[in-house]
């Protein structure tokens, strides 16, 4: 650090004070009873200003800079504006000894002998406070919350902005230690604020806003009269009795001095926000100085180390940024590092420091070796064991224990000391003379070693790694660069003010000056880029910058010498350039340059660089043919070409080297028609057709369809043509095509005809089908579109089409629920096999799906379907077993969907006596196995409520006796309990009302059969509704043998009169009377209905003997009692006889099924159907 006077002016009176414009352009000096005002920039006196009647002992500046006051020892505070005019004035009641402005509000304290006052702007009068003491000193806080007082007792007082104390802090030497001067640290990054104190027992020490001293005194060996911080806070002056300004650390630390005067320092300030100082003596004079910080710092490859704060060392890692400080806590005179070491000259000593460990990141210090002795050197450069210092013209070795081992004596100043490596305790020392000599120098070696001598002094100097060259800057600002071993000098740059040669490439080196940056490879011209600083290092692309006091590295690509090599294809130097950092395009251009040049190494290096997998490809293919043997470098050439888009080039060599048919190839691929028209000219007409093809497939690819279709059909490649017309949906242009084909060429006419069939045309389809006399395709064309006429016709005229025709229109007709249809398709078909597996297919589905009525429909028509297969005698056993078995699911099933609509829904439309009719059917049917989807639960469950609903209660007990064995579901678990419990206090019988009876032998069977649905008597099986499954009064009579069914409903249908009957009852008319008679003498046995006769034989056993009638039976039955289900063969008809003739009962005619003709009629207007086959009521057939 020195001290650089600016401007220099003297005075006739003391200076007590002065103080800086905020924005330093003034000075307000205190001299006399006067304040005078000097330009800062030049000591110019701008004005004096008179006020006072006494002595001016301070002054102070606002710091938003309107306004400025003074005191006087005429006890008077005067305020002042910026425009140097005077606007308030107030007293004291004695002398005014210091005045400070709060930093925040503005609030003015003004201290006197006695006491002190507060004043701001918005106050009308000042508010003061009486002092113990004689305020000497005043400051207040950054954040103005607070005032400290220095008193001449040793005291210091720290109030609020209202004047009361909350802080006292006694000095131990009381008023033999007057406080002279205090003042708060300014700087915004500190936690706390700091209080500097100076008081006349020559101590300088530190506080907190607490009270709480920093550290300890020290001590100043002087009287000190003035104190103040720099801007920031980094820095402290002190001036006093030695008659000159000292400068210290913000912690105290002796850094050395501003300027010696001639008479005490009263006063010193620094210019805000610069290095300016500024001091007032006793006898009149001021003085301006620049204070310049040198930088202290060395480099060692990526490590630089530099001083901070004057007293701390920072090393910075220049790769990794990182950084670590070290604390000195004295003044940093000189600073070395070099590999693991740093050296730091202090005043007093030299400090060695070692990394901890060898890891080169590693950034922890610690200490090595202490050196305690002082040492005057220029320059201090350390190596592994030895610190060398250089004195002027000398150069002494030291150990580390402080013992000087050697010592060389030059013959001029030197100038530049490097060390270039070496073994550790040899290393290599580089000297650089002012009489232009340059020197090695072995720490172990006492003899100098002259590497060569120039006329102009050293300024910089550096080494190639090799050690092959040297780079010189010298006094004139030029670059020279000698071959050590020849000492030629190889070239010479001008503008130069330092100069560094890569590490990595020993032909590269760049120097810096005049604001830019130069860098040299080999003997090329000089590549310029702008820069600001001095180059003290390059590191392969990263280059080592110190500008001002910061150290950067700044990574520079080095694309213009790698272009330089590139122009004198020198490929492999050019990489090595390349490796130290160039942009992704540099490597591309150097992989596409050597490639050219075929230098494939270097190329496919490159290429893996940016990672360019095509163009490694490309070199993989040509070094496996030049394994192959071939060496045809047009050729290797031409596909680099092509490769880069070089077409022409391309062709051109793959002409010269007779390969035509690979630049056609290449043109064809790329679309370049044209060019390979041009190329191919009037050649063979193969290749001009392949030519087309191919452009038909680029027209095809650039979405130009049409055009691609044209082509196509020129170069005669019609399936290409179909394809893409087809996939368009180009109707009109497939049929023109399709047409002119020839019928011989079946699989393009094919192709059109799926295309048709695809995109809706059938008609074209069937004509293109016809053309081709595809039969086969074309029935499956009338399938597939369900122009069911045409496929019969055609079926019609080949019977051998016929499976391929019916089978799936009976699918068809199966799906669309037409199921009649189905059967006689399948049945045309011979499928009857087929009929049967879908119905029962379709049946499960219902089931499963708890859609009853369907599977009884289903099984239905499963029974009718069987009935018809068993007309084949081969199957009429199995198939007869098969209807029999499917009429009784269907009934079943018919019956279980109200049950189940009652167990499943919330509410039931059915009437109980049907749902109790319904579940004793269920009951008495399902004494084998229960079929699937019947849940006998339900159906006793069903049972048992409506049972005991209608009086039942001996049955509705059976039933919930049989539902405890079965696995109830927890919806109905509750019910049933309580079911359970409620039908015992019920009487143990039925209601006879319930009891059904027999119509052929009139015996009450019980609600609760053994024997099913039959009768217990004469095991006549009962008939039920198939709505309220009410047993019908209906009996089932058999022909007599001889008698066919044609023969009997003849006979029936004659209706033979019978003899009417006497009645018993005879008229007796008298004169004036008439009188009923009864005559008893009449047989009562006289009926004459024949088949009553038969219903009255007596059962013989336990067999049931149908009821069988002859001729004469028949004839005297009426048509309209009878009901017969005529069933096809192999069936026999069944025929029934009402006894009842007055309730009239409907018999389906398609299913046989028995209705009483009110419900009847009732459904068929619901379901405009039969509920049980579906019959609609419009449909005449049986």
């Amino acid at each position: 650090m020195r001290a650089v006077l600016t401007w220099r002016d003297k005075v006739e009176q003391c200076i007590y004070d002065l103080a800086f414009k905020p924005d330093g352009t003034q000075l307000i000096l205190a001299a006399g009873n006067r304040l005078l005002v000097y330009d800062t920039s030049d000591g110019t006196l701008l004005q004096p200003l008179k006020g006072h009647k006494d002595t001016v002992y301070c002054v102070a500046y606002a710091k938003d800079g309107k306004r400025f006051a003074s005191g006087s020892a005429d006890k008077s505070i005067i305020i002042w504006t910026s425009k140097l005019e005077g606007i308030l004035k107030y007293t004291h009641n004695d002398s005014i000894q210091c005045v400070s402005y709060n930093p925040v509000t503005h609030q003015l304290a003004s201290c006197s002998s006695s006491d002190f006052g507060l004043w701001s702007p918005e106050q009308k009068s000042v508010s003061k406070h009486k002092s113990s003491s004689k305020i000497t000193c005043c400051s207040w806080t950054n954040d103005g919350q607070y005032l400290a007082l220095g008193m001449s007792n040793g005291v210091i007082s720290i109030r609020n902005k209202n004047g009361e104390e909350k802080v006292k802090i006694e000095r131990p030497g009381g008023s033999l230690s007057p406080i002279w001067s205090i003042c708060w640290n300014p700087s915004r990054e500190e936690h706390n604020d700091i209080l500097a104190v100076a008081d006349w027992g020559q101590k300088l020490s530190f506080y907190q806003l607490s009270g709480k001293q920093i550290g300890k005194d020290r001590p100043l060996n002087f009287d000190p009269c003035c104190i103040s911080y720099f801007t920031k806070g980094e820095y402290i002056l002190v001036g006093g009795s030695d008659k000159q300004v000292s400068l210290f650390t913000k912690d105290g630390v002796r850094l050395g001095t501003v300027g010696e005067q001639n008479s005490w320092v009263w006063t010193c300030r620094v210019k805000p926000d610069s290095n300016y100082v500024v001091v007032g003596c006793q006898d009149g004079t001021i003085s301006f100085y620049q204070l310049i910080f040198s930088t202290v710092h060395g480099l060692y490859k990526d490590r630089y180390a530099y001083r901070d704060s004057m007293t701390d060392v920072i090393v910075q890692h220049l790769i990794t940024e990182q950084k670590v400080r070290i604390k000195c806590r004295e003044l940093v005179k000189k600073i070395a590092i070099y590999k693991n070491r740093l050296a730091i000259q202090l005043p007093e000593k030299i400090l060695i420091y070692e990394l901890y460990s060898d890891d080169s990141a590693d950034m922890h210090y610690r200490v090595k070796e202490k050196i305690v002795k002082k040492f005057e050197c220029n320059l201090l450069v350390v190596c592994a064991d030895h610190i060398i210092l250089c004195q002027e013209k000398r150069l002494q070795c030291l150990s580390f224990s402080g013992v000087k081992e050697r010592e060389w004596q030059m013959e001029s100043l030197i100038r530049y000391i490097k060390v270039i490596g070496g073994p550790a305790g040899r290393e290599g020392l580089l000297v650089g003379l002012k009489n232009g000599q340059i020197l090695k120098i072995f720490v172990d070696n006492l003899f100098a070693i002259v590497l060569l001598k120039q006329a102009t002094a050293v300024r910089c100097l550096d080494m190639s790694a090799s050690r092959n060259k040297l780079a010189v800057v010298d006094e004139n600002d030029t670059c020279l660069v000698y071959d050590i071993h020849t000492k030629e000098l190889l070239f010479q740059e001008p503008n130069a003010n330092s100069v560094a040669w890569n590490t990595q490439c020993e032909d590269m080196l760049c120097f810096s000056g005049g604001g830019y940056l130069n860098i040299k490879a080999s003997t090329f011209p000089v590549h310029q880029q702008k820069l600001q600083g001095f180059v003290v290092g390059y590191n392969g692309s990263k280059i080592f910058c110190l500008h001002v006091f910061s150290m950067s590295a700044v990574e520079v690509p080095q694309s213009a010498p790698m272009y330089q090599y590139l122009d004198r294809k020198m490929f492999r130097e050019a990489y090595q350039i390349a490796c130290l950092g160039v942009t992704d395009t540099d490597w591309r251009e150097l992989a596409m340059e050597a490639l050219e040049g075929l230098e494939f190494e270097t190329a496919k290096k490159a290429f893996t660089r940016v990672q360019d997998l095509r163009y490694l490809e490309l070199i993989s293919s040509i070094e496996e043919r030049k394994k192959r043997g071939e060496s045809n470098n047009d050729l290797f050439l031409a596909d680099v070409f092509s490769y880069q888009g070089k077409f022409h080039e391309a062709a051109k060599l793959y002409k010269r080297s007779g390969h035509e048919n690979l630049a056609l190839d290449m043109y064809t691929d790329l679309c370049m028609f044209e060019y390979a028209k041009d190329f191919l000219g009037s050649g063979d007409p193969k290749e001009t057709k392949m030519l087309i093809t191919k452009q038909a497939d680029w027209a095809r690819n650039i979405n130009e369809p049409k055009a691609a279709v044209e082509m196509y059909i020129s170069a005669g490649e019609h399936t290409k043509a179909i394809e893409i017309s087809g996939s368009h949906g180009w109707v009109d242009m497939l049929i023109d095509i399709a047409r002119k084909l020839d019928k011989a060429e079946r699989e393009p006419l094919l192709m059109c005809a799926r295309y048709f069939k695809k995109l809706d045309s059938p008609g074209y389809a069937a004509e293109t089908y016809l053309k081709v006399g595809d039969l086969k395709s074309l029935v499956q064309l009338y399938v597939d579109t369900k122009r069911w006429d045409e496929a019969f016709a055609l079926g019609e005229k080949h019977p051998e089409f016929k499976d391929d025709i019916y089978v799936p229109y009976a699918q068809w007709l199966a799906e669309n629920d037409r199921f009649e249809e189905a059967q006689k398709a399948f049945h045309k078909a011979g499928r009857q096999g087929e009929a049967v597996r879908v119905l029962e297919q379709l049946t499960h589905n219902a089931v499963v799906e708890s859609r009853f009525n369907d599977a009884a429909y289903y099984y239905w028509m499963l029974s009718m379907q069987c009935l018809d297969m068993a007309q084949d005698p081969a199957q009429k056993d199995v198939m007869l077993d098969k209807f029999h078995h499917f009429q009784h699911l269907a009934e079943l099933y018919h019956g279980y969907q109200t049950i189940h609509r009652y167990t499943e829904e919330p509410f039931s439309f059915d009437l109980p006596e049907t749902l109790f009719n319904i579940s004793k059917f269920l009951l008495h049917s399902l004494t084998k196995a229960t079929p699937l989807g019947i849940s006998k639960v339900n159906t006793l469950f069903t049972l048992a409520k409506q049972s005991k609903a209608l009086g039942a209660y001996k049955l509705a007990r059976h039933a919930y006796d049989k539902l405890r064995g079965l696995q109830i579901p927890a919806r109905i678990q509750k019910s049933i309990e309580l079911g359970t419990l409620t039908i015992r206090s019920k009487p143990f019988h039925d209601s006879e009302e319930l009891v059904p009876l027999c119509y052929r032998c009139s015996t009450n069977n019980p609600l609760l059969n053994n024997l099913g649905n039959v009768c217990i008597n004469c095991r006549q099986p009962f008939i039920f509704s198939a709505s309220s499954y009410e047993v019908l009064h209906l009996v089932e009579f058999y022909l007599e043998e001889g008698i066919t069914d044609e023969e009997a409903v003849a006979l029936i249908d004659l209706e033979a009169p019978r003899h009417k009957r006497e009645s018993k009852w005879q008229e007796v008319a008298s004169n004036n009377s008439q009188m009923l008679k009864l005559d008893e003498t009449m047989d009562s046995l006289g009926d004459d209905d024949p088949f009553t006769a038969k219903l009255s034989f007596e059962q013989g056993g336990s067999e049931f003997v149908p009821v069988v009638v002859n001729r004469s039976v028949l004839r005297s039955m009426s048509r309209r009692d009878v009901l017969i289900k005529r069933w096809p063969p192999p069936l026999q008809w069944q025929y029934f006889r009402s006894l009842l003739p007055d309730a009239s009962i409907t018999m389906c005619p398609s299913c046989f099924q028995m209705f009483h003709s009110e419900d009847y009629e009732l459904l068929v207007l619901q379901h405009a159907c039969c509920p049980y086959c579906r019959r609609r009521i419009d449909d005449t057939g049986p």
